[in-house]
């Protein structure tokens, strides 16, 4: 993650803001006097929202947990042709 001060945001706020959003890598901007901010695209914050979201539940850990374990074992659901090309899109 890049770190960069607040007046250098600032001054650089327009080509700061596309990198961020052209490299999916947010900047920390620090402040002399306060809490430093971090700066990332909306992709990128709903994104992180949808993993946090995942490992805060419970019952969907249990569910990813329980299937890495089938598929470990190489007892998991195995798609037909035809579901392998929905799924896919092709």
């Amino acid at each position: 993650m890049d770190i960069v001060s607040v007046n250098k945001f600032r001054d650089n706020l327009k080509s700061l803001v596309e990198q961020v959003v052209s490299r999916h890598e947010p900047i920390k901007v620090t402040r002399r006097a306060g809490a430093a901010f971090v700066i990332m695209s909306a992709e990128d914050w709903e994104r992180e929202q949808e993993t946090l979201h995942v490992l805060q539940n419970r019952d969907l850990m249990q569910q990813i947990a329980a299937s890495l374990d089938t598929h470990n074992r190489s007892q998991g659901y195995t798609p037909n042709d035809e579901q392998m090309n929905e799924i896919t899109g092709i």
